[in-house]
């Protein structure tokens, strides 16, 4: 992992599960997602994502995401945007 305790915190989740449609964002199943982790910025992440995505390549269905957390935060209030 990345040294961020001198950097700004960009948290990034990453997380899959199974769609119900090649075409669709939709989960099969909520209560099955895969919540990989939380990780302190993007390149760590896309490295988690990478690797579990690589495990379950024989799987069309799954499907796996990086969200960028810090985008959601707003940085002054540290809340949620949109509140």
């Amino acid at each position: 992992m990345t040294d961020t305790s001198a950097s700004k915190q960009l948290p990034h989740l990453v997380f899959g599960g199974e769609l119900k449609s090649l075409d669709s964002g939709e989960f099969k199943d909520l209560s099955k997602l895969d919540i990989v982790g939380i990780y302190p910025d993007y390149a760590s992440a896309a490295a988690a994502w990478r690797a579990r995505a690589q495990q379950t390549v024989d799987n069309a269905m799954m499907r796996y995401f990086v969200v960028h957390l810090h985008r959601l935060l707003d940085p002054e209030t540290g809340k949620v945007q949109g509140d």
